[in-house]
């Protein structure tokens, strides 16, 4: 059976997506998945989490926060407090690592509301304004952080996987979807499963070779740094199975930030049931 697949962007933390594809995993579960752009990368989490939606996720991969803060503070000493006296170019591309990371100053004591922030840039135009010291602190993610280290730009002051658990990526389809296609989606979370063990037996340097067809603008020593860096930071799940604690965490930020009015409950969201243990050997 074939899939479809919408990918909001070729992003590295998407690695174990398309690590499935060649290492031969949905292949072996005999179904064929085809990837797309998709139209609005921003609007998934907004959908999912309407009450009215009929959106459901399953599948967890990327289980905690891929963005840093890169800057030319002393690292050390530095704190996330310290943005409020600071110039802070946050990203554009997408509303959730900004959301994520106001949640973090909440809890700090710290408004966000006060952040001298630049909104309206790409992560590649702030790592420029970085090099010129137009701004002192640059929210991305990889390929970026090990470019701005690499050039000297700045040092990892904060890294949002040291949060904990937060649901960042999963399979997102309708109810309907599932009905209709179980088979398929389960042999999907399979396939999945076999990848998650993969990179938890493998290197960063493995990873990035099998990947490497995927990032054709990414050399691939970056390449191979930046998945290292996720790799040891435990990015990607360990199983497929949507992590609670990550889910609430997620849910709480986006409610924090206004995105979203109410939480939601994880059965309103979540379909685990697609994420039967793997049959013993």
């Amino acid at each position: 059976m074939r899939i479809r697949l919408a990918e909001n962007f070729r992003a590295l933390f998407y690695a174990p997506f398309y690590a499935t594809h060649v290492l031969g995993f949905y292949a072996g579960e005999g179904i064929v998945v085809d990837l797309f752009n998709s139209p609005a990368p921003a609007s998934a989490a907004a959908g999912l989490l309407d009450p009215a939606s009929p959106l459901v996720c399953f599948c967890e991969v990327a289980a905690r926060d891929p963005f840093f803060l890169v800057g030319k503070c002393e690292r050390s000493g530095f704190y996330l407090a310290d943005l409020r006296r600071l110039k802070v170019a946050t990203v554009s591309e997408v509303p959730t690592p900004w959301l994520c990371l106001q949640h973090d100053l909440r809890e700090r004591g710290v408004d966000p509301g006060r952040i001298n922030r630049v909104t309206d840039r790409t992560m590649g135009d702030n790592l420029r304004a970085l090099r010129k010291g137009e701004v002192d602190v640059v929210q991305m993610f990889e390929p970026y952080v090990s470019m701005a280290l690499r050039v000297g730009a700045g040092d990892i002051l904060y890294a949002a996987s040291n949060r904990g658990p937060t649901v960042y990526t999963t399979f997102l389809t309708t109810r309907d979807s599932i009905r209709r296609n179980r088979g398929a989606f389960a042999a999907m979370v399979r396939a999945t499963r076999r990848t998650l063990n993969w990179i938890a037996e493998h290197s960063a340097e493995e990873l990035a070779h099998e990947v490497t067809p995927f990032y054709p603008d990414v050399l691939p020593d970056l390449l191979t740094t930046s998945l290292r860096r996720y790799r040891d930071a435990g990015l990607w799940a360990r199983t497929p199975e949507v992590s609670r604690q990550g889910f609430d965490r997620l849910a709480e930020s986006l409610k924090s930030g206004g995105f979203i009015s109410r939480m939601h409950s994880y059965e309103d969201c979540v379909d685990q049931s697609l994420c039967s243990p793997p049959p013993a050997r």
